[in-house]
């Protein structure tokens, strides 16, 4: 099924947005946070605010700096343990919902909270650390936590890439281990790189390095509430925004550009991927931690949209792995500017963000937001008949819910490596029975396309009406 798209709102976001955070306030009025590369906005009641912190933020850059092969950044920028004195990724940020409130950490700074006030701004949350890789929170049976993964050491004030804190439950503020009665505390996991990113996976903790992944697990002890186990080597995270968590389960791109999932108790292992040499030689150069991993409940899948060098630095194109029904594990491609996407729940649509800062419902309506927009499925060269030559008479279509017309063209060789011989497009109406053909050979692919609006269809399994032209 091709789904349409449309307007959030006429308004445009100012900055390139790199993570979106869609939640509900006590009187389930839907918000969704926005953070670009230039400040932080929201979505409420139709409207756009701006709520950006009027002191303590620093706008960021729109894209990756320094050499390929990590995938962000040079090698060697910036002291070993301490934050770069330029910053060279893409400004990121990382939500989470305190109760109706909103956290907000844009990478590599601090912590930052807004009260779900419209007319006010986010202001810096009291105590957090100075410098924060990524922020998370983590529910706990009474309480919550804030989480800072990748911050500034309590005692030294030195950034350490591999140090996490937390607040005490229930009490964002109080990050201090020593003060009385505090469950504030402090940890560094073992090994090299750097901590990326974390994701909350029921009621453990996952947390990516850039080489391997940790599992933090509550364990209530007084020293040590939380303990983290890696679980994983040589399968880190490549950028902030490249994981994503359906049900018990992860998947992320590595930096090696390696589809990886993990299901908790178990370990990670590769998603074999049959187009994954075009995306890893592919993304461009610097820009892995544009790459953005999200989820579509509706038809059971997880997307990967990246940017790709031939189209420029920026996010072009996307991979997405079926999870779920008689298709689960194919994947699929396709190409789109998406700069972040998040999925539906609590908003009733998935939101995705385009490069100019124009926010959209995906998979609503039938259209490029009221305009034609072109789509095509192909289908790999396949032998109908492995041992003769065949004369394609027609083909019956298999389509559900067509909207539009469907453009048909099927393609013959006869080897190989032979010659392409190409039919006519043919145009079929919703209901049209069968589409007449003439051409031979004995390997076929069939591609069905569409540019309307409005524009949509679920395609079957074709059939083929064939006559043998003999051995071959």
């Amino acid at each position: 099924m091709v789904g349409g798209w449309e307007s959030l709102t006429a308004s445009k976001l100012t900055g390139v947005c790199r993570t979106a955070f869609p939640w509900t306030d006590n009187a389930a009025v839907l918000n969704i946070a926005f953070g670009t590369h230039s400040g932080l906005q929201l979505w409420q009641g139709g409207a756009m605010f701006d709520i950006t912190p009027a002191s303590g933020f620093t706008a960021g850059a729109v894209d990756g700096a320094g050499s390929a092969g990590f995938g962000t950044g040079a090698f060697g920028v910036g002291g070993y343990g301490l934050p770069s004195t330029g910053d060279y990724f893409p400004l990121t940020w990382s939500f989470a919902a305190w109760g109706q409130n909103l956290l907000a950490s844009p990478r590599n700074q601090t912590i930052f909270a807004w009260t779900n006030n419209t007319a006010a701004k986010a202001a810096p949350l009291a105590n957090a650390p100075a410098n924060v890789t990524h922020m998370l929170v983590a529910p706990l049976n009474g309480g919550y936590q804030v989480f800072a993964l990748g911050c500034n050491e309590e005692v030294s004030g030195v950034f350490n890439p591999l140090c996490i804190r937390h607040s005490s439950i229930r009490n964002n503020s109080q990050w201090s281990t020593s003060a009385s009665g505090s469950t504030a505390r402090e940890y560094v996991l073992t090994g090299g790189g750097r901590i990326v990113a974390g994701r909350m996976a029921g009621p453990v903790m996952l947390v990516w390095t850039s080489d391997a992944l940790f599992l933090g697990t509550y364990v209530g002890a007084l020293n040590q509430p939380w303990r983290f186990d890696r679980v994983g080597r040589n399968c880190g995270l490549i950028g902030p925004n490249a994981a994503v968590v359906v049900g018990q389960s992860a998947f992320w791109v590595s930096p090696d550009r390696q589809f990886y999932r993990y299901v908790v108790g178990g370990e990670p292992e590769p998603i074999p991927c049959p187009i994954r040499q075009a995306f890893a030689e592919n993304v461009a150069a610097s820009q892995g931690d544009k790459i953005v991993a999200s989820s579509n409940a509706e038809f059971g899948e997880v997307r990967f949209d990246y940017p790709d060098g031939r189209d420029g630095y920026e996010n072009s194109r996307y991979l997405a792995l079926c999870l779920t029904g008689p298709d689960a594990g194919s994947w699929y491609r396709g190409i789109m500017g998406r700069t972040t996407f998040v999925d539906a729940g609590p908003s009733a649509f998935p939101v995705g963000v385009a490069f100019d800062g124009a926010v959209y419902f995906h998979e609503k309506g039938r259209s490029a937001d009221g305009a034609p927009f072109s789509w095509f499925v192909e289908t790999a060269d396949s032998y109908l008949d492995p041992e003769h030559g065949l004369l394609v008479r027609g083909l019956w279509p298999d389509f559900k819910g067509q909207v539009g017309p469907v453009n048909v063209t099927v393609t013959a060789r006869r080897t190989p490596q032979g010659a392409e011989v190409s039919s006519v497009p043919a145009a079929m109406a919703a209901g049209d029975a069968k589409t007449d053909l003439l051409l031979s050979g004995r390997l076929f692919k069939v591609r069905f396309s569409g540019a309307s609006a409005p524009t949509a269809c679920r395609i079957g399994e074709p059939v083929f009406d064939v006559a043998a032209t003999g051995l071959l």
